[in-house]
Order: structure tokens, then sequence, then C-alpha cells
């Protein structure tokens, strides 16, 4: 049942995971696009601003350069009379008038921008201006830009008007012809492009299709510059807008025009989009979570009945069998079950007949591994006393080393003896490890003086360490023989003592060619050889354990082609006499 609940549970997360990760990757994918669609459409309503300003500008142009251009009027203004000029320009202004519509702002000024005749719905427009002045060091060209006059936005052109003289060009007076930006002129933006406009200057909104809905937009307008749409949130409302400031015509900036694209419908589809991505979550995770039961149950009874029978397998009933019941993947994996509880059993005798082989050669490998020194020493001195005729106390030392070599071999079958009885520990005492390094430099005192290799062992005679005298004896020979391995063409062996910290430290230098990198990092595990041509791998291993149920520790330090030294750390009996260093 357990399985079940996971299965069920499990397919229940994923298929919720990747519900939501489809439904989150489509609204982000709808959200962006629409966003995009809203931009373009942004930048599409400043594009179509653009034109219609560029359109009326020019139109203002033409009409002002006409208007300019007649004789009547170069003639009144070349008088250099104001009531000419006014009386001239009444007519001219209502003509005007009639030309450009209600919200036409026209007026006359002289060239340094006294008004001298105006014509204003409802504009108050001063009796100075200061651009006239401005148009003037621009003539002839003409200037077309934004003013704010009397609280109201207009689209201005400042046309010069001129004669020909002698000197050449005279300015006479100035044209100033334009159209109030209007609610009407926003609406018109917004039935060509279908987006929302808002013109404000001076810290009012003059002109929008929003009405008054424009007013909390105001603190947020003018304060971009990117050139790139931005989001404009406000309570109530939600727009990606586009500004561009409106100039005047010196190129300073009067106020800000916004291109407002609502987000309020886009939000509106992300929310249904969401609420259907949910809706459809659930009804595919209810009948997801039906049909993953009803597999589930069917996919269990098998596997729990595999459960029981692994359970039996670790009990070590490997005689227990489990009945196929159906012949899909689990039948198979049922049947494969039966034959590896058969295989267990067969290769479960095999390993305890392998086992005891392993142990047996294990144990015949250390016996050989140990016997091999004394062995040699016996067979060495034995051949050396039948081949020549030795002085009296050469024969005695030889002799010695035969009854100590055979001595060692006869404690090596009594350690063998106890380990077979169980007894797997010997009785320590108090030993001068002069003579322990003594016994087992002796053996192998022939061997170095053949290999010109010279033993100098600088122990104090008074330090005592409880030992297991044959075994630890063993194990400096181990360390002794290697040392002569790695050095047949000569060299030397260095051993030497010092206190560290409440016990005796004792190292073997040897200055052959270091320890080989191959077995460097298992130096102390069994079978670990290399460069030997009849070495087991056993004797460091051997050695390092022997130190170790001594209560010690053993180590190896060792630099390529310099030779390597192996520490011995053993408890002291009594304080030793201070030692140099090693």
């Amino acid at each position: 049942m357990r399985l079940l609940t996971k299965i069920w549970l499990s397919t229940s997360l994923v298929i919720t995971a990747l519900a939501v990760v489809t439904g989150w990757t489509v609204s982000q994918h709808v959200v962006r696009q629409t966003e995009r669609q809203l931009t373009a459409e942004v930048a599409s309503g400043l594009h179509a601003y653009r034109s219609l300003w560029r359109e009326r500008a020019q139109m203002l142009e033409t009409v002002s350069a006409h208007i300019a251009s007649a004789p009547q009027v170069r003639a009144a203004f070349g008088t250099g009379d104001a009531a000419t000029i006014a009386d001239t320009s009444g007519e001219l202004l209502g003509g005007l008038e009639r030309q450009l519509g209600e919200r036409a702002l026209v007026v006359v000024a002289d060239p340094r921008g006294k008004v001298i005749a105006r014509l204003a719905a409802g504009a108050a427009v001063p009796d100075q201006l200061a651009f006239a002045d401005y148009a003037r060091r621009k003539f002839p060209a003409p200037l077309s830009g934004f003013s704010l006059l009397g609280g109201r936005l207009y689209q201005l052109v400042v046309t010069p008007v001129y004669v020909q003289s002698g000197a050449g060009l005279a300015l006479l007076n100035v044209l100033i012809t334009g159209f109030e930006v209007t609610d009407a002129v926003a609406a018109q933006l917004r039935l060509a492009t279908g987006s929302e406009f808002v013109f404000a200057a001076g810290g009012h909104v003059l002109a929008s299709t929003l009405g008054p809905r424009a007013a909390p937009l105001l603190p947020l307008l003018g304060r971009r510059s990117s050139g790139q749409p931005e989001t404009l949130s406000a309570p109530a409302f939600d727009y990606i807008a586009l500004e561009e400031p409106l100039a005047d015509v010196e190129g300073r900036s009067v106020g800000t025009l916004a291109v407002l694209r609502s987000l309020e419908a886009a939000r509106a589809g992300y929310t249904a989009l969401r609420r259907d991505i949910a809706a459809l979550w659930a009804v595919s995770l209810a009948v997801s979570f039906l049909v993953t039961f009803v597999l589930a149950r069917r996919i269990t009874r098998p596997i729990v009945a595999l459960d029981h029978a692994a359970a039996e397998v670790a009990r070590e009933n490997y005689d227990y069998r489990v009945e196929p019941i159906t012949n899909d993947e689990v039948g198979r994996l049922a049947r494969t079950f039966n034959h590896m509880c058969a295989s267990i059993q067969q290769a479960r005798q095999e390993l305890i007949r392998n086992e005891r082989l392993y142990t047996v050669g294990r144990l015949a490998s250390s016996i050989v591994h140990d016997l091999r020194n004394p062995l040699a020493a016996i067979y060495g001195s034995s051949e050396m006393l039948l081949q020549a005729d030795l002085p009296e106390h050469q024969q005695k030392r030889l002799s010695s080393n035969l009854y100590k070599a055979s001595r060692k071999i006869q404690g090596m079958l009594d350690d063998l003896l106890k380990i077979s009885r169980g007894k797997t520990s010997a009785e320590r005492e108090e030993t001068p490890l002069a003579e322990i390094l003594e016994g087992a430099i002796e053996p192998l005192r022939a061997q170095a003086e053949a290999q010109r290799v010279g033993i100098d062992c600088q122990v104090p005679a008074d330090v005592m360490v409880p030992a297991d005298r044959g075994r630890l004896e063993r194990a400096f020979s181990n360390l002794l023989a290697n040392a002569l391995d790695v050095m047949p063409a000569g060299g030397l062996i260095a051993i030497e003592t010092r206190t560290d910290s409440g016990s005796l430290l004792v190292s073997v230098r040897d200055t052959g060619p270091g320890i080989h990198p191959d077995v460097r990092d298992r130096l102390f595990q069994p079978f670990a050889s290399a460069g030997k041509k009849n070495g087991t791998g056993l004797g460091l291993a051997l050695a390092r354990q022997t130190v170790l149920d001594h209560d010690g520790d053993m180590w190896a330090e060792s630099q390529p082609g310099q030779g390597a030294t192996f520490y011995v750390r053993l408890p002291l009996v009594t304080s030793p006499v201070p030692v140099g260093q090693p």
C-alpha cells in the first residue's frame, strides 16, 4: 500500500508540476506577445502623430508664405504705419481665420516681437513675443514649434515678411499662424491610430483623449527620456506609454506628448487565460489521479509479492520462489528473481569454498614470508661452515646465527600454534630496544656486507619498550630486508631514536631510490608490491600490524631518488637519555 501511495503521489506531483510549468509558459508567452503588440501600436501612434503634425506645419507654412508674399501685404507692411498695418491685418486675419478654422491663431508682430495685430479665439496673446525676435535672427527661414499662450497649447509657424531692397532682403514684419491643440485634435489622432493621446505642459493636461482620467498621469509624465515604451501605472489604470517632448521654435521643451495603450484588456485576457488553464489542470489532475490509482494497483500486487520474497532471501531463505502472475515486465522480473535465488545458492556455496582456500593461501603466504629471512640466514651460515675453514670466532658467530634463526622459526611456529588455538595475543615484557634491533640486524649482516651496505644503529642501551620480542624483531627485520632489496649496489641504512610526546620514535632511513610510485598510496596494504622480483607484498603490512598491536604506529616518507625513511612509534617504559635528532 505504501508503494501504491508513493506512485500515486509522485505521478500527481509530476502532473501538477507539468501543468504549472505549461500554464506559466503559455501565459508568459501570451503576455510577451501582447506587450509586443501594444508596444508596436504605441510606436505606430507616435509615428502617425508625427506625420499629422508635419502635414499641419507644412500647411501652415504654405498658407503663411502665400499670404506673406501677397503684394498688398508687403505694401501695407512696408509703410511702417501701425494703423495701416492694423487695418490691412484685420482683413488678412479675418480671411485667414476662415481658412484655418475657429481655433486658429494669427498674429502680426514687428521684427522685435511687438504685436501689431492679433486674432486668437479666447487666447491671451501678450504684447511682446520673444520667439519672434529669435525668428528674426534666423531670417529668412520660417520656424515651427509649440508655444504655451494664455494657458493654451498651440502649434505655430513663424513666417518672415520681407521685401527686396538695394542691400538685399529687408525684414518688414513677422507673421505667426497656428492651431490650438485641443481634445478634438487628440480625438482625431485616436481615431486614426487607436491609441490614447495626452498633451501636458506647464503642469497641466491641456488636451487628451482620456478626459478626467488623465489627471493621475500628470505626475508620471516628463520623467522618461529613453525613447522606449514603458509602463505607466496609477490607481485604476495601467498603460504602456511612449513619450516625446514638445519643442518650441527655439528647440526648448514646453511640454510632453504621451501616446498610450491601455493594458486593462490585456490584463483581463491574462486572467481569463490563467483561469482556463487552472480549470484544465484541475480536470486533468482528477483524471490522472483515477488512472494512476488503477494502474498502480495492478503494478503493485506482483511487486508486493517480490518484496515479501526479497525479505525471505534477506533471512537467508534461498529456497523461496515467486509465482509469476503475468507475462509482462513484472512477470519476467519474478522469473529473473527465481533464477537469481538459485544463482545465489550456488554462488554462496562456491564462495565458502573459495574463502576457505583464500584463507589457507593468505596464511601460507604469511608463513612463507616470515620464514624466508631466518631460512636464508640458516642457509648462508651453513654454506659458509661447510665450504671453508673458518677461524673459531667466525664459526662461533655463524653457529650463533644458526641458533638464533632456528629460535626465530620456532617462535613463528609457536605463534601459529597459538593462533590455531584461538590465542591471538602474547605476553609482553620490558626489553631493551637495542637488543631487538641487534636481533633483526645480525641475520642480515652477511647479506649487507656482500652488497656493501652499511648499517648504522644509534640506539642507547637503556631504552626499554614493552614488546613481544619475537614479533617486533621480525617487524624490524622486514624493514631492513626491504632496504637491502632496493640497494644491490651499496648504500647506508641509519637507525636512530628520539623521544616525542612521551613515546619513542624510531627512524629507519636508507639511501635507495625511494618508494615506488605505484605502491606509495597503498604501501601498508596486503599484497602491495612493486619492483621486487620475489616480493609477496606482505612484509610491510605484517610489520605495521605488529607495531599497531604494540599500541604504536608506523608510516613512511620518501622523495624520488633520495631514499625512504620509515618511522615506528612505540610506547616507552622509562625515559631514555636524550639523543641527537635524526
